[in-house]
């Protein structure tokens, strides 16, 4: 019934959003605009896309302990983004499940999911934080509380790799938190706290912080610069396309963060509308971007998706069964995420 729910939810929310962006513009003009794209930047998204699955496959790798080919990592990456397509977004429960193949613990998987969430969500806010104070139309106390919370973000972040480190520590703080608010019990905290310290600790040394790191940021890169390149496809004049991309990608994450959407439609359009105000692109070249940029991202991953399970010889049923069978023995983990 809950999922029943859910489904239904991500429908509406998409459905939603789609009505309120494209209420005032005239769609004959971003058909007309699609069908006008550079072929050429469009395969350069493609890439950029390819790219960004590589990289993020890389950064799993490592976090694993190097534990699986470097090659299904990256696969596993492609069948994850094509599962995330649907409603619920199952593609990182069913990776979890899929990587148990090598003898990897779903736990250890699920754990690892969780450090790239939190990286990734750290890295957007702060790079959103920075583009917010390069746009000269954003009130300069908007782009002061955007750097004061792009820092606080990075304070955390720098809290739990000490908590990491030292991870009784951790477990002892939240016991006296529990004492003094008792309500908090009724949360899995101590279950969230020991996945997150567990994915975490390949961070407390050197090596795996500058793998994992510097990783996150070459693959974001690609994120960005799969944006970056459908300004030119589109040939919209008088914008820094460098700030598009910073700025769409950016609030298309955040927009993503809550599942309620199928196949991102709605907020990949709405983050675009809202930076073409920012930066003064137009409702129709704006929602054209959105629908180009969404339509391309949604093409790639489920091109990769699909050769990353004939490759791996996995079946769209044994994805779904895998789920199933792991999702009510794990009700707490898939909290975490």
């Amino acid at each position: 019934m809950r999922q029943r729910l859910l489904i239904a939810l991500s429908f509406i929310g998409s459905a939603v959003l789609l009505y309120l962006v494209l209420r005032d513009v005239p769609f004959e003009q971003v058909i007309t605009g699609l069908q006008q794209a550079n072929p050429f930047w469009v395969f350069m998204n493609f890439i950029a896309i390819t790219l960004g699955l590589f990289f993020r496959g890389v950064r799993w790798w490592g976090l694993l302990g190097r534990k699986l080919p470097l090659k299904d990592a990256f696969l596993l990456q492609g069948v994850t983004f094509m599962l995330n397509q649907l409603p619920l977004r199952a593609g990182e429960i069913a990776r979890s499940a899929i990587v148990t193949r090598h003898r990897i613990p779903f736990m250890t998987a699920v754990t690892s999911i969780v450090v790239e969430r939190i990286l990734d969500l750290l890295l957007v806010v702060v790079f959103l934080a920075f583009a917010l104070t390069q746009v000269p139309s954003v009130p300069p106390e908007v782009g002061s509380g955007a750097t004061l919370f792009g820092g606080l973000a990075l304070l955390g972040f720098v809290v739990l790799l000490i908590l990491a480190s030292v991870p009784q520590t951790a477990h002892n703080i939240l016991d006296t938190v529990l004492r003094v608010a008792p309500f908090l019990g009724k949360l899995p905290l101590k279950t969230i706290l020991a996945n997150v310290l567990t994915g975490l600790e390949p961070l407390t040394h050197w090596q795996g912080f500058s793998h994992v790191v510097g990783w996150t940021l070459i693959s974001w890169t690609a994120s960005f610069s799969s944006l970056f390149v459908l300004v030119y496809a589109l040939d919209i004049p008088n914008v820094n396309p460098l700030m598009v991309s910073l700025l769409g990608v950016c609030l298309t994450a955040l927009g993503l963060a809550l599942p309620l959407s199928v196949a991102s439609l709605g907020p990949f359009q709405a983050a675009l509308i809202l930076t073409g105000e920012l930066l003064g692109i137009n409702n129709v070249q704006a929602v054209t971007l959105g629908f180009l940029f969404n339509g391309l991202a949604v093409l790639g991953y489920i091109v990769w998706g699909v050769i990353g399970m004939l490759s791996l010889g996995l079946s769209f049923g044994e994805l779904f069964t895998q789920n199933d069978t792991t999702t009510p023995n794990t009700s707490e983990q898939d909290k975490a995420l």
